[in-house]
């Protein structure tokens, strides 16, 4: 499984996160009035995730981390997930920056299906005999 940014709508807004190919979400979106603001703040999440120097570590307490992605103004792009460890809180920046620039769109905001939408699963397949 390829990693890839799921984008969805809320009853507050529009969101987006990023998916690492193990199926853990690495980092998601603050919330977007509208669907284009969304699609805007994730091209600037593609271009400025593949730099290590965008990302800031964030220690709550002891054992408590999470890092966040910021544009070169200095607003805050996306969140990570928390964190008990440092260490899993840089392998999280890793695997930010090996999947981000090229994960691809997965929009579950589309009325009509869209080409880079996943397939659904067909529950119905019959199951091999054994």
């Amino acid at each position: 499984m390829a990693a890839k940014y799921e984008l969805k709508k809320t009853k507050a807004g529009f969101r987006f996160h990023l998916k690492a190919p193990n199926g853990k979400f690495l980092f998601s979106s603050p919330l977007h009035e509208d669907h284009a603001a969304a699609i805007g703040t994730l091209h600037l999440v593609q271009k400025y995730s593949a730099a290590e120097l965008q990302f800031e570590i964030v220690q709550k307490s002891k054992s408590n981390f999470h890092f966040v992605l910021r544009a070169p103004g200095g607003e805050i792009l996306t969140q990570s997930e928390r964190y008990f460890s440092l260490k899993g809180c840089r392998n999280g920046i890793a695997s930010s920056i090996a999947h981000g620039p090229t994960a691809r769109l997965v929009d579950f905001t589309a009325e009509v299906p869209q080409e880079y939408r996943e397939p659904q699963a067909n529950r119905h397949a019959r199951k091999p005999y054994r």
